[in-house]
């Protein structure tokens, strides 16, 4: 049984998370388990997630889930707007609440963290390569 969308195509807010993600090389996008998941080999980003507390599910439909550092994770989990995703929590996954006040900069940063500890040593090349060319 397929699981159902959980997104709204014409989100604006996932609308900006497709723009910064899809820019990385080789970045894609396909539906994992209802939610939007950004990938090269490996899923590097969703886009909307949950946490179980007290034996209920809470949905976050607009926040970003990224692989960061255990150190900088660590950090960023004593802000109100960051938790551990379901099921992603335990392998290194950090989820991230977006909003109307979200500092879009920082949100890139921890994309590509995330890309980098992904993509493999080309892609990320590649990414240095575009990076150093601007």
């Amino acid at each position: 049984m397929a699981h159902p969308i959980m997104f709204d195509d014409d989100d604006p807010i996932l609308a900006r998370v497709r723009e910064l993600t899809l820019a990385f090389p080789d970045a894609a996008e396909k539906i994992s388990h209802g939610h939007p998941a950004f990938f090269t080999t490996k899923v590097f980003a969703y886009y909307g997630g949950s946490v179980k507390r007290d034996g209920e599910w809470i949905r976050h439909e607009h926040a970003l889930m990224v692989l960061i550092d255990p150190d900088e994770r660590e950090a960023m989990l004593e802000q109100d707007r960051c938790f551990l995703p379901a099921y992603l929590g335990p392998s290194g996954w950090l989820g991230v609440d977006l909003g109307a006040d979200t500092d879009w900069d920082e949100i890139a940063e921890l994309l590509d963290a995330s890309y980098r500890r992904t993509a493999g040593v080309r892609r990320v090349a590649a990414l240095d390569r575009r990076s150093a060319d601007v």
